[in-house]
């Protein structure tokens, strides 16, 4: 008779669960996830912070539609703080993954075979290693700047507007902002590309289209990004 009770994962579906996440195949799979969920955050926060484009009111009722999801149900901040949590384990999870992959890369370069195909890829490697860097230490300076407002010259709580316009009038701010896009859209487009094959969309028929789909993502990403602080250097917001 059934007791109605789970029953415990066998030993052995751990051990194979452990033996996929020790390989290099596990390591890209999870790599691969943990970056797509960094860029469907990485859409809506721009989509948010296009509605500077339709002034004050637009772009800090959303920020208080963003601290009040789900009051009274829950509290209030309660359904942001969940998601800066998965997102900082999703961040976590992809940094790991890529220094373990980026380490067993290295000990493999012994064979020939290996630095052949080294040359092939060592640009978008690069690329890849050095935009991450860049964008995480942008992710650092972004929270002080925009979060706490510690690195902000004239910080104020709840005004999101103006915070941001105060912020790119200064043209070391903007510099520093569109750098990190630049970085941050370079290391989308290898990383759609390559999430896109991890995770088996990998056949003849349309292999030739994963390419111009991660560009055309990447694109849409930085011009939506450098948008709204452009008009704000250049006057149209103020």
């Amino acid at each position: 008779m059934a007791t109605g009770t789970a029953s415990p994962p066998s030993s052995g579906s751990v051990a194979r669960v452990a033996t996929i996440y020790r390989s290099s195949v596990g390591k890209k799979v999870l790599m691969a996830v943990s970056g797509l969920l960094l860029f469907g955050f990485v859409l809506s926060h721009m989509v948010g912070n296009l509605k500077v484009l339709q002034g004050a009111e637009a772009i800090n009722g959303y920020a208080v539609f963003l601290r009040e999801l789900g009051y009274p149900a829950v509290p209030k901040y309660g359904v942001l703080w969940v998601a800066r949590v998965v997102l900082l384990a999703a961040v976590g999870v992809h940094i790991v993954s890529a220094f373990q992959l980026w380490s067993r890369s290295r000990s493999a370069r012994a064979s020939r075979y290996t630095k052949a195909q080294d040359l092939s890829f060592s640009y978008a490697s690069r690329t890849m290693r050095w935009g991450g860097v860049i964008v995480l230490l942008f992710i650092v300076y972004h929270i002080l700047h925009f979060t706490t407002g510690q690195a902000h010259t004239d910080f104020v709580y709840g005004d999101v507007y103006h915070n941001f316009v105060v912020a790119f009038r200064n043209p070391l701010v903007l510099g520093v902002y569109l750098v990190a896009q630049a970085a941050l859209c370079f290391h989308l487009y290898h990383g759609i590309w390559s999430s896109l094959q991890t995770l088996g969309a990998n056949h003849p028929r349309y292999n030739r289209f994963r390419r111009p789909v991660a560009s055309a993502l990447a694109i849409v990403v930085f011009v939506g990004f450098v948008t709204p602080p452009m008009a704000v250097a250049l006057g149209f917001i103020s």
